[in-house]
């Protein structure tokens, strides 16, 4: 009855080593680009783009555009989010535009702006 799909071939972003933390209380200014996975707790204003994942905490703020692979979003995004997997928990905020995969959304989150989602499957229309 159930079917299950093929998962992507995405790494899982909570199975993957963190490799820099901006902590609570720092302000960075400035594009911030690496290939690995990337924790923000503080403040950055400036684009964001890393290769493996962003983890923006609670407390952490980003002003500016973010493009990843994988995103987990319980702080608060000003600007565009580019990213194949996107969470955004239920404290996070995304104030700006959205391309992505797949999304999930929890209860309680906020989002403001437009959504632009691929299509992963091509349903044919079958006319009679």
């Amino acid at each position: 009855m159930f079917k299950k799909t093929k998962q992507s071939q995405i790494p899982d972003i909570n199975q993957q080593e963190i490799s820099t933390l901006i902590g609570d209380g720092f302000v960075v200014t400035g594009e911030l680009t690496g290939a690995s996975v990337i924790r923000i707790d503080g403040k950055v204003t400036g684009n964001v783009k890393t290769g493996n994942g962003i983890i923006l905490g609670e407390k952490g703020i980003i002003v500016g555009d973010i493009e990843t692979t994988s995103a987990i979003i319980y702080g608060t995004v000003n600007g565009k989010v580019k990213v194949s997997q996107l969470e955004i928990k239920k404290t996070g905020r995304v104030n700006g535009d959205i391309k992505t995969e797949t999304l999930e959304i929890e209860f309680g989150a906020q989002y403001n702006g437009n959504l632009e989602m691929k299509k992963l499957i091509q349903v044919e229309e079958k006319t009679v």
